[in-house]
């Protein structure tokens, strides 16, 4: 059976100013775009566990800083160890390209002229007024985002953000992640054992 990649990003109940570990910050939503069916989807917490079964079939999960943040959050979720799910990271793929980490919003604005609809701290106050309906949709629109990056680079071969002496390039390979089917075992990592 052929793997698809998909593109993921969460949001918490809290932030690191509350806790350092990610385990704590506890999730809102969760959104995808699966390649498989080229379709969105976005889970609540007490949908999380529906997600998993989506992760252990996928080829890559894709994020911006997804394993530092959102797999590191999701961790407290799920019963298997997340380092497992092949991913491709696109910050960590800047930061190891440049030397230091830029948000994604900055990469945005310079590659597609486009921004994000907000930022983490206001999605958290979203969920504290009960906002849930924006949540979802902030929450889809960073991973469209997302989406139309990795897209981007993989078409153009590079991407940009900005300095202070203008628009830098960034020379990208992420061709293999969209069309290689990663290696991983068939084995449900959701099981009860």
């Amino acid at each position: 059976m052929k793997k698809f990649p998909l593109v993921f990003d969460l949001e918490t109940k809290h932030s690191f100013r509350d806790f350092s570990d990610p385990k704590k910050l506890e999730i809102t939503v969760a959104a995808i775009f699966n390649y498989e069916n080229n379709e969105t989807k976005v889970f609540t917490e007490k949908e999380i566990n529906k997600l998993f079964p989506i992760f252990e079939s996928a080829s890559y999960i894709i994020g911006y800083n997804v394993k530092n943040f959102d797999l590191a959050v999701l961790q407290a979720y799920y019963p298997g160890r997340v380092e497992v799910f092949p991913t491709f990271d696109i910050l960590e793929d800047i930061k190891e390209k440049i030397g230091k980490r830029i948000s994604l919003n900055e990469v945005v604005i310079a590659t597609l002229a486009k921004k994000k609809t907000g930022h983490g701290l206001q999605a958290i106050n979203l969920f504290k007024e009960g906002r849930i309906d924006e949540l979802k949709k902030y929450c889809l629109d960073d991973v469209m985002l997302t989406k139309e990056l990795f897209e981007y680079g993989i078409k153009n071969q590079e991407i940009f953000y900005l300095n202070e002496k203008g628009k830098v390039t960034i020379k990208v390979d992420w061709k293999k992640y969209l069309e290689e089917e990663k290696k991983t075992s068939d084995t449900p990592l959701t099981l009860p054992f």
